[in-house]
């Protein structure tokens, strides 16, 4: 930079900085004045039809380059929202990369021209990629301050989560702030309070207006006000929430008033809810009118260097902007690279091995506890969590009571065996168990995360869905969260009911990045888990409730280097005059159906296929089984209507309707929920008379 310091500070205002120098201001002013004016640049571009949509940082520039000057970039680790423009460049991110964002740019580093402006994203840098949903941020942070510490106990690294007022509303707000107060972990949380979330303000959104007065009563938890268009203010607040972090004591929360001068995007315009009264106030608030006054005030710049800082702010800029309008966009063909880890593919032949049996016939649900214990023993980086899969929370009762291991013994003795660090409890709240394995994830840990009913998976969605399934490709990868969801599900049960027997797998099927896989037995339940544990992408473990401990689906250990590929079904029973294309409970009724369609008509032969997983799925399997039978029916115990079933059928019938003797037959669930009664619960779901009914029709057609 080619500006100096005018003159040495007066020892009453050096006592007023503290640490801070006159090259410090300087280089904050010209970080939040590159900020204002990469925004505005936005705004002209946007309004060019040269780039399309802009979102501003103006207002938060001198809370958030403040933070970024007081945390250390590559080192400690930044989930920033889409204000933090200041934040970012102060941590290394150039203009040039913020406008490669802006135009959609191959060169893009956060995304590769996959997201929107202002969605930050720096590997080298530690800044996470960020998303749309506000609020998701703040559990990922969590996980990835409890991954630092289990990586490297004597580690100081600080983990910086970063929102404005409106998100402090989300649930995920307040999990978050209680699982780093239980767990006293280093997270700060800067909350950039503008006073608006869009068109709604404070006051109708946090219950007294002030978010630090609700949050001051968590345990541990360092709470701290400053008027966030204050720098200097905003450093020393900053510095004293980061020390209190670095040194152990716990999470921080800082609530930093600022402004917003500009409408939230240029979707928006704040005329409409704000009068000009309040507007005029911002203004006179604004950072970027008061700060530059000060440091010339205070003698730190005169004119002239003032007048020089902005000169070169501006010519940064324009070389930028110049830059990124002439970068090329993303190849058409690159739409599908990171959707999936290129590092370990489960699908491949590398994870095809054959099984050495030893010892008795297990369980389904010993086979996956044994193939867990084994997987954390050559992996220390595996942690096992979730709601009562713990042996006993209380360590000092280990030795005195059975334990809990999971409410099906899924995870039995793992706290025994490998401590209380690598399998414990968490709060009963789902988003939170799978928000802060996505943050594990991402930061290098392997977290298998519990939900313990398929049924209460919902709180979740959006950190499935929307972060931990995006998370490769939408950093054009650059980061990654292969984090393993197990879920017990389905029913079958005899008195689940409602909230403890559906399935509803298809809703994650149909989520890009997310491999989902459902075994039918415990042979399949060890090779499949131990290749998604092995594996680098997000796995969604199903696990049949119904099918944990039937005498029918046992098997001996298979051994520790067992693996099944992802995407490659099983023949359940091999067959020529039909085919029954199923999964998970179903697969044993229409082993059972196919036996008793054989014994009425010696001539029929049906083959059973068990799909083992279901994205990616064994189109191959399928195709040659049809291309033998010409017959196919297709059965689960999901609902029938826009069920799993579905895109089979409409794939079968598109690629195979000249090799069809017949319709392609569904059996399924109705579509209703799952009664409590054991009568009305067998006349929801398939049973096997309905699939001798379909089956039948389709022989006979």
């Amino acid at each position: 930079m080619g500006t100096r310091a005018n003159a040495q500070l007066s020892p009453e205002l050096a006592a007023r900085l503290g640490s801070l120098e006159p090259e410090d201001l300087i280089r904050a002013f010209r970080i939040m004045q590159l900020s204002r004016r990469l925004d505005d640049r936005e705004i002209l571009l946007k309004r060019q039809n040269r780039i399309f949509f802009q979102i501003s940082g103006a207002g938060h520039e001198a809370v958030t380059a403040a933070a970024g000057m007081v945390l250390r970039a590559g080192y400690d680790w930044f989930y920033p929202y889409y204000r933090d423009r200041a934040l970012c460049l102060m941590l290394g991110v150039t203009a040039e990369q913020m406008l490669l964002q802006a135009v959609g740019a191959a060169g893009d580093i956060a995304s590769g021209g996959r997201q929107m402006p202002s969605h930050w994203g720096s590997p080298k840098l530690r800044i996470v990629s960020s998303s749309s949903p506000t609020g998701t941020q703040f559990l990922q942070a969590a996980g990835c301050a409890q991954a630092c510490r289990h990586l490297d106990s004597n580690s100081d690294e600080v983990t910086l989560v970063c929102c404005g007022d409106g998100a402090t509303s989300e649930g995920e707000f307040w999990e978050a702030l209680n699982i780093a107060s239980l767990e006293r972990l280093p997270v700060l949380f800067l909350i950039e309070d503008n006073g608006y979330a869009i068109s709604v303000p404070v006051e109708k959104q946090t219950a007294g207006g002030s978010i630090s007065r609700l949050a001051g009563g968590f345990p541990g938890l360092l709470v701290r006000e400053v008027d966030g268009t204050d720098f200097a203010a905003s450093y020393h607040v900053l510095r004293e929430a980061f020390e209190w972090c670095r040194t152990g004591q716990g999470p921080a929360l800082v609530h930093a008033r600022v402004i917003r001068p500009y409408s939230h995007s240029l979707s928006d315009d704040e005329r409409l809810y704000k009068t000009p009264e309040e507007r005029a106030a911002e203004a006179e608030r604004d950072p970027l009118l008061h700060f530059p006054e000060w440091l010339v005030a205070e003698g730190i710049l005169d004119r002239h260097r003032l007048q020089l800082v902005l000169h070169e702010v501006e010519l940064e800029i324009q070389q930028a902007t110049e830059k990124a309008l002439a970068a090329p966009a993303p190849p058409p063909d690159s739409v599908l690279a990171h959707l999936y880890s290129d590092k370990a593919d489960p699908t491949s032949d590398q994870f095809a091995a054959e099984p050495q049996f030893e010892g008795p016939p297990m369980t389904m649900v010993d086979a996956i506890s044994r193939t867990l214990a084994e997987e954390m023993r050559r992996n220390p980086r595996i942690v096992v969590f979730g709601e009562d899969v713990a042996d006993c929370s209380r360590e000092e009762n280990l030795g005195r009571v059975k334990g809990k291991g999971g409410v099906f013994k899924a995870t039995q003795n793992l706290q025994c065996e490998f401590g209380s660090q690598r399998c414990f409890n968490s709060p009963l709240a789902e988003a939170s168990i799978v928000g802060r394995a996505v943050g594990m994830a991402t930061r290098g840990l392997k977290p298998v995360a519990e939900i313990q009913f398929f049924d209460y998976i919902w709180p979740a969605m959006m950190q499935i869905r929307d972060e931990l399934a995006t998370m490769r490709w939408r950093s054009n990868g650059g980061f990654c969260s292969p984090a393993v969801i197990r879920v017990p599900i389905g029913g079958y049960l005899q008195g689940g009911a409602v909230y403890h027997s559906q399935c509803g797998e298809v809703t994650f099927t149909h989520i890009p990045g997310l491999r989902v896989a459902m075994p039918s037995g415990a042979l399949d339940a060890c090779g499949l888990l131990r290749t998604a544990l092995r594996s680098d992408d997000p796995v969604l473990f199903l696990e049949h409730k119904r099918l944990y401990r039937e005498p029918y689906n046992r098997s001996p250990h298979p051994g520790k280097e067992f693996t099944i590929p992802f995407g490659k079904a099983r023949v359940a029973k091999a067959g020529r005059s039909l085919s029954v294309i199923t999964y998970g409970a179903v697969v044993q009724k229409s082993l059972v159906a196919a036996a008793q369609l054989e014994k009425r008509n010696p001539e029929w032969s049906v083959e059973v296929i068990d799909l083992r997983t279901l994205a990616p799925y064994d189109w191959e399997a399928i195709r040659q089984s049809v291309e033998k039978t010409s017959r196919v029916l297709i059965a689960h115990e999901d609902c029938l209507s826009w069920g799993y079933g579905a895109e089979l059928a409409a794939r079968i019938a598109d690629e195979l309707f000249d090799r069809l003797d017949a319709p392609v037959g569904r059996v399924a669930a109705l579509d209703t929920w799952v009664a409590y009664n054991p009568q009305l619960e067998d006349e929801i779901l398939p049973q096997v008379e309905d699939l001798v009914r379909e089956a039948e029709r389709l022989l006979r057609y």
